[in-house]
């Protein structure tokens, strides 16, 4: 559900590698959390997965944050 807020990611703000790659981890280390998918508040073009930003991980209002259960081979 993009658009409705930004979503925290696990992941540390930094450069992305060069080239294509998929699923990248960002990095290992960092003062700034990676925020997804743009809020109710921003212009359409900021709505999607692939937009990222970055700030200290801290209350705001209009950020959340998705649970994720890993994947078990059962289910597969």
């Amino acid at each position: 559900m993009h658009g409705n807020v930004w979503e925290w990611s696990q992941d540390w703000y930094g450069d992305y590698p060069h080239g294509a790659i998929k699923d990248p981890q960002g990095s290992l280390q960092g003062k700034d959390r990676v925020l997804r998918g743009g809020s109710w508040s921003d212009f359409a073009r900021n709505c999607r997965a692939g937009t990222r930003y970055w700030d200290a991980p801290v209350r705001h209002a209009n950020c959340g944050f998705r649970l994720l259960l890993p994947l078990q081979p059962s289910l597969i």
